[in-house]
């Protein structure tokens, strides 16, 4: 059995149509991603999760170009997706991880598979970070168990069927000071997160070559204009956040 990046991404957006298209320095920000994700250690594959919709064909395409592993699956139900993706792969164990979140932390994914290999914990994340920057640790046989238990097939948003649920086994890793950063965002959703990403890309990166997380930090403190670009995003952000359907269970498991 094996451990995988799960790279979750559809070409749907309505809030930045097209934005992990969006060419940042002559590539697209989800070539951008796969760049920074191939730099993790521990997971034995790294596969493109996406949906069988005609509008991702573009997706499998990079994917191939790229030379990763891609799955299509469900539209709307993401974790079904995963799940049959797992199934196809020989995957036990995977860290998902947004298309959106151009700065995703590949040493991130790492503590979190070396934790599960630790303590088989059904979800794992790391805590504090800014926006956008720590992968979901998923234990497939958990997620066996939410896929039936769940009342709904939009799963957008599905972190709460682990950690709200009461019945599986949840692990928060803990991150050095200088990372701690919730109020910064590094995810890409609107017109000023992408002119976000294009400033640090600006000014860090070489081709051939991957920033770090460090470098990124250091990059915000010395030029705080750009961390204020997609301040109010945010808000916009966690509105949307609240208007998202609650995640539920079938009745004979409700308020477990």
């Amino acid at each position: 059995m094996k451990t995988a990046i799960f790279l979750s991404v559809r070409d749907k957006a309505t809030r930045l149509p097209g934005k992990v298209r969006a060419k940042i320095q002559g590539r697209t920000a989800i070539e951008h991603l796969i760049d920074r994700l191939k730099m993790a250690r521990l997971p034995d594959l790294l596969v493109m999760t996406t949906s069988t919709h005609p509008d991702d064909t573009r997706l499998v395409e990079i994917a191939e170009e790229n030379g990763i592993e891609w799955f299509r699956g469900s539209q709307e139900d993401k974790l079904q997706r995963y799940l049959d993706a797992a199934g196809k792969y020989d995957v036990e164990f995977a860290t998902v991880v947004d298309g959106d979140d151009l700065f995703c932390d590949p040493v991130c994914i790492d503590r979190i598979i070396a934790a599960y290999r630790e303590a088989k914990a059904d979800y794992i994340t790391c805590t504090d970070l800014p926006l956008g920057v720590t992968a979901f640790g998923i234990r497939m046989e958990a997620l066996q168990e939410v896929c039936r238990l769940k009342a709904q097939r939009d799963t957008e948003v599905w972190g709460g069927y682990f950690t709200q649920s009461g019945l599986f086994k949840t692990l928060s890793l803990e991150v050095e000071q200088r990372y701690r950063h919730p109020e910064l965002r590094m995810t890409l959703d609107y017109p000023e997160d992408l002119r976000f990403f294009e400033a640090v890309f600006e000014r860090l990166y070489q081709p051939g070559k991957v920033f770090s997380l460090d470098e990124i930090i250091r990059c915000l403190e010395e030029n705080p204009q750009i961390a204020a670009l997609n301040k109010e995003a945010q808000e916009r952000y966690l509105h949307h956040l609240k208007k998202a359907a609650p995640v539920e269970l079938k009745s004979e498991h409700a308020g477990s």
